[in-house]
C-alpha cells in the first residue's frame, strides 16, 4: 500500500473519510512520521513510523486506534514517542519489550494462582467437602440476620444422611485430599460395603457421595478439568452391572421358622439390644428403623402405646402394643436413658444397619440360625403374612402395619382402626408364644 503524500497536515476530516483500502496517509510539519491507515475491515489505525537509532532501520509503532484515539491525541503521543528517540531509545523495541513483560507477570500470577489453588485443593479433604454438602445443603442452617433456612432434607433425612456418609465414607476416605480421590478409590470402598451385604447401603453412600462432589463443583472448589470420581465409580459399577439398590422383598418365615427363631435367638451372638429390637419388630410389625429410633417419651404404658411422629408414608401413628410388649417395655424402662434401644458407647439409638452388619458377621463365622437366609425386615413382612394366615381383615393389618391406603378408598376412609389393630396384634402376639410353648 503506497503512502500519499500530503501538502498539508492530517485533518480529523481526512481520516474520518478513509475508507478501507485507501493509502497510508502520512502528516506534516513538526508531525511528520505520524501515519494512519484503514484496514479491509474499515479500521484506521495511527502509527509511527521512524528510523531506530539502535539498528538503522525503518520500524513503526503503533499509537491507537480512530476514533477511540483521536488525531490530537495522536500528535501528543507522538511527541512523546520521538522525544524517546531522541534519548537514542527505540520506541518500538521498548514496547515490544513491555509487552513482553506483561506477559511474563501474568503468567506469573497464573502460576502463582494455580500454585494457591492447588494448596487450597489439597487441604480441601473428603471431611471438609462432605461437611459442606451437610452444613449448606442437606441440613437447616441460619442466615446472617439469624433465619432459619430450611434444609434440603427433613430432619430424619438429615440425620440420615449425615449417618450414611461418617458411616462409610469418612472412615476410608476423609483425610485424602477431595482432588486426589480416584475413581478406583470410590469403587473399592462400595464393593467393601457389597461384600458385608449391605447393597442398599453401598448404593446410598455412592449416591450421597456423588451429590457431595457435584455440590462442591457447582460452587467452584474445584478446577474446571476436575471429574467426580464418584460420577465415574457409579459409571464403571453400572457396567460391572453390580446391584446396588433394593430388590423388592419375597422372603416370608413360615410358623416353623418363625419358632426356630425365637427359640434361638437369645443365645444368638447378637448384642442384648439388638435382640430387643428383633423381638420389637415380632411383636409390633414395625419398621426395624422405627423401632431402632425410638424415644421413651412416645411410649405411654398406661395406654400401652407407641408414637410414631414421622414414618416413611409421612404421616404419624400410635402404634397399638400387645401385652408382650408391655411388660417387656415395663422392665426395660428401669435399665435404659431417653431411648429404648441405645447404643453402649453413645447413649443415643442404635444405627439400624448394625443388624445386617452383625448378621453377616454371623454368616462369616457360621454362627447364624439354620434357615433360609434373612432379614430383620423379613420379620416384618412375616408379621403382615402371619396376620392374614390367622384371618385378620385386610384393611386391619394394612392399619397395624401403618402402610397408607391408596385411590379412593385412601380419600375416603379415614378410620385408623386403633381398636382393631390392638385386638389383632395381641393375638399375633399370643400366636407367637404358643409356637415356643409359653402362650
Amino acid at each position: 500500500m503506497a503512502t500519499v503524500q500530503n501538502t498539508k497536515p492530517l485533518s480529523s476530516r481526512t481520516v474520518e473519510t478513509m475508507k478501507p483500502g485507501d493509502k497510508i496517509k502520512a502528516d506534516k510539519g513538526e508531525n511528520i512520521g505520524l501515519r494512519v491507515k484503514c484496514g479491509a475491515t474499515g479500521l484506521k489505525t495511527f502509527f509511527y513510523r521512524y528510523t531506530s537509532p539502535i539498528t538503522s532501520k525503518l520500524v513503526q509503532v503503533k499509537i491507537g486506534n480512530f476514533p477511540e484515539t483521536s488525531l490530537a491525541e495522536a500528535r501528543l503521543k507522538l511527541q512523546e514517542l520521538k522525544q524517546i528517540r531522541r534519548q537514542g531509545r527505540c520506541p518500538a523495541t521498548e514496547a515490544k519489550e513491555e509487552k513482553r513483560q506483561k506477559q511474563q507477570e501474568r503468567e506469573q500470577d497464573q502460576e502463582l494462582e494455580l500454585g494457591q489453588r492447588s494448596s487450597v485443593e489439597k487441604s480441601f479433604t473428603v471431611e471438609k467437602l462432605v461437611e459442606l454438602y451437610l452444613t449448606q445443603y442437606i441440613e437447616d442452617r441460619k442466615s446472617p440476620s439469624g433465619k432459619v433456612i430450611a434444609g434440603a432434607r427433613k430432619p430424619k433425612g438429615q440425620s440420615e444422611t449425615r449417618r450414611t456418609l461418617y458411616g462409610d465414607v469418612i472412615p476410608k476416605l476423609g483425610e485424602m485430599a477431595a482432588n486426589t480421590v480416584t475413581r478406583k478409590a470410590v469403587v473399592d470402598m462400595v464393593m467393601a460395603i457389597v461384600k458385608r451385604g449391605a447393597n442398599v447401603q453401598a448404593g446410598n453412600v455412592l449416591r450421597e457421595l456423588t451429590a457431595a462432589y457435584e455440590f462442591a463443583i457447582g460452587l467452584g472448589y474445584f478446577s474446571d478439568e476436575f471429574a467426580n470420581p464418584a460420577l465415574l465409580a457409579k459409571s464403571g459399577l453400572r457396567q460391572a452391572k453390580v446391584k446396588l439398590t433394593h430388590q423388592r422383598g419375597k422372603r416370608v418365615l413360615s410358623d416353623t421358622e418363625l419358632a426356630t427363631l425365637l427359640k434361638w435367638l437369645p443365645g444368638a451372638d447378637y448384642t442384648a439390644t439388638q435382640k430387643n429390637v428383633l423381638r420389637f419388630t415380632l411383636w409390633t410389625g414395625c419398621r426395624t428403623g422405627e423401632v431402632c429410633n425410638a424415644a421413651w417419651q412416645d411410649i405411654d404404658l398406661e395406654k400401652q402405646t407407641f408414637h410414631i411422629r414421622e414414618s416413611k408414608t409421612g404421616t404419624e401413628r400410635y402404634v397399638q402394643l400387645p401385652r408382650q410388649a408391655v411388660e417387656f417395655l415395663t422392665a426395660l424402662r428401669m435399665t435404659t436413658g431417653d431411648y429404648l434401644f441405645p447404643s453402649q458407647k453413645t447413649k443415643l439409638p442404635i444405627q439400624q444397619k448394625q443388624l445386617t452388619e452383625q448378621a453377616w458377621r454371623m454368616r462369616q463365622a457360621d454362627t447364624m440360625i439354620k434357615i433360609p437366609t434373612w432379614t430383620p425386615h423379613d420379620l416384618r413382612r412375616s408379621v403382615r403374612t402371619g396376620l392374614s394366615r390367622l384371618q385378620c381383615p385386610n384393611e386391619v393389618a394394612e392399619a397395624a402395619l401403618g402402610h397408607s391406603r391408596k385411590g379412593i378408598e385412601g380419600t375416603y376412609d379415614l378410620h385408623r382402626y386403633e381398636a382393631e389393630c390392638r385386638q389383632w396384634l395381641q393375638k399375633w402376639a399370643d400366636h407367637l408364644d404358643s409356637l415356643i410353648g409359653t402362650g
